[in-house]
């Protein structure tokens, strides 16, 4: 039973709403440590330079008063708060902007001569100032000793008022933190969309229908490799089990007629009582021989199929030779070369040679040759008959199970079809191939297997 698509979007959801919510929470985290980090760097920044130049004018009009002589202040546009007050907080001289009241109360000392401050009278804005002492000497020239006080400043800049900038910097950086999480999310959306589609058709797959596909990505990325792995498998799954399904076929028609004639030999011997039990029980026999070579024949494909082979050096000039010796009827030539070896089950590759000769003598008019030689990496056995050949358009129809075509069924009523599969099938358990090739007469069977090296 197929399960309805809906039944993965949870999932696929749930896993796309935990990586959105890392990704939010890594992505607040990151956001407010920069936005702390840049909110420090901007105030520094700022201050450092409002600093500089108003500790700069301060020290310019330190140093213009000589004894006996204040010079008036000389405010700047960035810097347009000057005021020189005395040590009992009067106001001695101040620009025009700076008022009649003292700008700050902070008196800096002998050692430390300057004092940077921000100074937030109530119902006013905010002042920043550079608090700077009158060097003594100047005092004593100047007012007898007595401390004076240069305060120089200007309005604090509207983004450090409050917390202005900080609201500013995390409103970005939340902004930030939303279009990353937003993102985030869409492009876990597009990843696990195809693997979502992946999913639902591979729940829609069953051993009923295996044509269904999974639906392919454009690319080359990991998702799309996935899905043409997942259908290159699918393919191999469904032509095994098509093979699967017709070799049941053919053995259960290829086991109901002799099954059938025992079974009709039997019932005779039971109906009708003037028939021999001995007589009817032989003319049965030659069923269950044939139902016994068929599942014999089947046995043999299977653990060749199933199990691997023991494997040793074989000679195979020596056992072409040996096995064409013991062949009787159709005079069969053997030729092979020195020392064409490979690695295989003796007792397998015997049955193939066997199988060969026996199939071309069958359908030879007078000779069989059969040889073996080395052709490259190759060892090769060719079997050669001189009679009517195999059309091209069955010689791979004859390697499957079961299949006889109609001049094997005269030539051999009694065969089961299984013969030239089991010996492809060997062939092929042993790395090398079997099939035939075109030849000037009769059919040629040519059989490759890996040389042994070394």
């Amino acid at each position: 039973m197929s399960i309805r698509p809906a039944t993965f979007l949870p999932f696929s959801h749930s896993i796309q709403a935990r990586v959105t919510l890392t990704v939010a929470v890594v992505s607040v985290l990151v956001a407010a440590v920069i936005a702390a980090g840049l909110c420090l760097l901007i105030r520094h920044r700022v201050e450092a330079e409002i600093y500089g130049e108003t500790r700069r004018v301060a020290t310019e009009w330190i140093g213009l008063m000589e004894r006996g002589q204040v010079p008036p202040p000389a405010p700047t546009a960035r810097v347009p708060l000057v005021q020189l007050v005395d040590s009992r907080g009067r106001v001695v001289t101040a620009g025009p902007m700076a008022g009649d009241r003292p700008l700050s109360t902070v008196r800096p000392t002998e050692e430390n001569r300057f004092r940077d401050v921000i100074e937030c009278p109530e119902s006013e804005r905010c002042v920043m100032l550079t608090a700077a002492r009158v060097p003594s000497l100047q005092s004593w020239e100047l007012w007898r000793g007595e401390p004076h006080f240069v305060y120089t400043g200007t309005d604090q800049p509207p983004a450090l008022r409050g917390r202005r900038l900080e609201f500013l910097i995390g409103a970005g950086g939340v902004l930030l933190a939303a279009l990353w999480t937003w993102t985030t999310w869409r492009a876990t959306g597009r990843i696990l969309r195809p693997i979502n589609a992946i999913r639902q058709r591979m729940s829609e797959i069953n051993a009923n229908d295996l044509s269904l596909r999974v639906p392919e990505p454009s690319g080359r990325d990991e998702i799309a490799r996935l899905a043409r792995a997942a259908n290159q498998t699918l393919s191999r799954l469904e032509s095994a089990v098509t093979r699967q399904r017709e070799f049941a076929a053919v053995v259960s028609h290829e086991l109901k007629s002799p099954l059938t004639g025992l079974r009709t030999g039997l019932e005779e011997a039971l109906l009708y009582p003037e028939i021999d039990a001995r007589q009817a029980i032989a003319r049965s026999l030659p069923a269950a021989d044939r139902m016994q070579q068929i599942i014999d024949e089947l046995l043999a494909f299977a653990r060749l199929r199933n199990t691997p082979c023991s494997s040793e050096p074989v000679d195979l000039g020596a056992l072409v030779r040996a096995e064409a010796a013991r062949t009787t009827g159709v005079p069969v030539h053997a030729r092979a070369e020195p020392d064409v070896r490979v690695l295989g089950n003796r007792v397998q590759l015997a049955s193939i040679v066997t199988n060969l000769l026996v199939n071309a003598q069958r359908h030879a008019s007078g000779q069989v040759d059969v040889s073996a030689e080395r052709a490259g990496a190759q060892a090769l056995v060719v079997v050669l008959d001189d009679g009517d050949g195999v059309g091209k358009e069955d010689r791979e129809r004859i390697f499957e199970p079961f299949t006889r075509l109609e001049a094997g069924r005269r030539l051999d009523p009694d065969g089961s079809g299984l013969g030239l599969a089991l010996c492809r099938a060997i062939a092929v358990a042993h790395e090398g191939s079997l099939c035939v090739e075109d030849s000037p007469r009769g059919a040629r069977f040519v059989l490759r297997l890996p040389l042994l090296t070394g």
